[in-house]
């Protein structure tokens, strides 16, 4: 009986495990070598992107600097290396450029002093932009503009060649400059500009030539063409013979316009790097043009301009109704401008 249990007993416990077919286990060999080597891939991938991209970064940062310039620190913020996008600077890249902008008031000798600065190898004045209404329409059009300009990107005559100096423009006061001068400060300021500003002393003959030229681009006196400067004297003396009529009750009203609106601009740009020019010290002293070039930084050179001057000699030669005008500035504080060899 008790053999028989155990034989039972053991009958029930003594369980055979069948054996597994080779194939399947060379099977789950197989798969599983295959997941570990697309696992072993993706890791050396993922190595070989990221040293790939690390590699490429590295190259775009890596620049050559340029060198220090040998400057005061004040200076600093005024110096500049921009990078146009229409062409290299090549060789010139390191090179330092100053931005200035000059602001004046129609016929007030901008356009022949202009002509001086573009005389010198290494600046660039690139004439009156902002005539053109679009460009001063507002804030934007006028930062893209400047933008443009700084960057060395604006072609004209005046534009020299990549180893400019100092580039800028002529801006006129009446072209969006005091609208608009509260973000145009902020943007000498921040973008390093120097101002030049250059008024004429004398006011009384700035109108003279306000109204001759404005009388010229109706008539137009030179064969049928208007021309606001000139390069011979003939053409000069020609313009010369109109000698216009000054309304001489509103003559002190819009003489003390001009006077106000030149103190305004002084005085919204005063926070600015600039200096003070007046064309007539200009004209008589030549080392005002030796100034401009201390003040923009450029190398010394002697400055000069193919423009002949229209109106010279007395103001009674050149005021039709002369009486009038000298009768209403008399006893005035613009008396002194009836003087031909006026000076403040």
């Amino acid at each position: 009986m008790a053999d028989g249990l155990c034989s039972f007993t053991k009958d029930i416990f003594v369980i055979k495990v069948p054996k597994k077919s080779p194939l399947v286990l060379r099977m789950i060999v197989l798969v599983f070598a295959m997941v570990c080597g697309v696992y072993i891939c993706s890791i050396c991938l993922k190595q070989i992107s990221t040293h790939s991209k690390a590699g490429y970064l590295h190259v775009q940062v890596i620049q050559k600097p340029c060198p220090e310039p040998q400057i005061e620190p004040w200076e600093i913020p005024y110096v500049h290396y921009p990078k146009p996008k229409t062409y290299s600077r090549a060789e010139c890249a390191c090179n330092p450029v100053r931005y200035f902008a000059i602001l004046s008031m129609q016929r007030s000798g901008s356009g022949w002093f202009e002509t001086l600065l573009n005389n010198h190898t290494n600046i660039s004045s690139n004439g009156e932009i902002f005539s053109v209404k679009v460009r001063r329409s507002n804030t934007s059009t006028i930062v893209e503009t400047l933008d443009k300009i700084y960057r060395l990107d604006w072609l004209s005559s005046a534009s020299k060649n990549e180893c400019t100096a100092a580039v800028g423009l002529k801006w006129m006061l009446n072209q969006g400059l005091m609208q608009h001068h509260a973000d145009i400060v902020e943007y000498f300021n921040t973008r390093g500009v120097s101002v030049i500003f250059l008024f004429r002393r004398n006011l009384l003959r700035r109108m003279i030539s306000v109204l001759a030229n404005s009388y010229d681009r109706d008539v137009k006196l030179l064969n049928g063409t208007h021309k606001s400067h000139v390069h011979s004297p003939h053409e000069a003396e020609i313009l010369a013979n109109y000698k216009p009529i000054i309304n001489a009750t509103l003559l002190i009203p819009n003489l003390k316009q001009v006077e106000e609106t030149t103190a305004k601009a002084l005085e919204y740009f005063k926070s600015t790097r600039h200096i003070i020019l007046y064309y007539e010290d200009v004209v008589k002293n030549h080392t005002k043009l030796i100034d401009v070039q201390h003040f923009l930084k450029v190398p010394l050179r002697e400055l000069k301009s193919r423009q002949v001057k229209i109106h010279k000699g007395s103001l009674s030669s050149q005021i039709k109704n002369w009486d009038d005008v000298q009768k209403t500035l008399k006893g005035t504080h613009f008396e002194n401008f009836l003087h031909s060899d006026y000076r403040k």
